[in-house]
């Protein structure tokens, strides 16, 4: 395998991990998909977006409840507003990436 084949598999690979959510305005966003986290007998998605150009807010995570629809082939996912509950989720991610990622803590700023 060269160089070549090895980045479009690559590619291929990051590509597999994005989702293209709808924002308030319609508006289609890509996201890219970093980790189911249960808790309580819920379940929250870690997305980080996929942004383009870098703005003040590159590389936040953003986090939302899982939900079934109807169909059970799709699933919704809503904005959580409970701020305890996005602390703890957070926190059960950032245990788990410890090592993968490189947390900044906003109180330190």
């Amino acid at each position: 395998m060269n160089e070549d084949e090895r980045e479009n598999i690559q590619e291929e690979e990051e590509l597999d991990n994005i989702i293209v959510l709808n924002d308030e305005n319609g508006e289609e966003v890509p996201f890219e998909f970093l980790d189911l986290i249960e808790l309580d007998g819920e379940e929250y998605v870690v997305l980080l977006p996929v942004e383009e150009e870098e703005t003040e807010d590159a590389g936040e995570v953003v986090i939302l409840k899982v939900e079934d629809t109807e169909s059970e082939e799709e699933e919704s996912y809503v904005s959580v507003e409970d701020e305890e509950i996005l602390n703890r989720v957070f926190a059960m991610f950032k245990e788990k990436f410890k090592d993968e990622f490189n947390f900044i803590d906003d109180e330190e700023e």
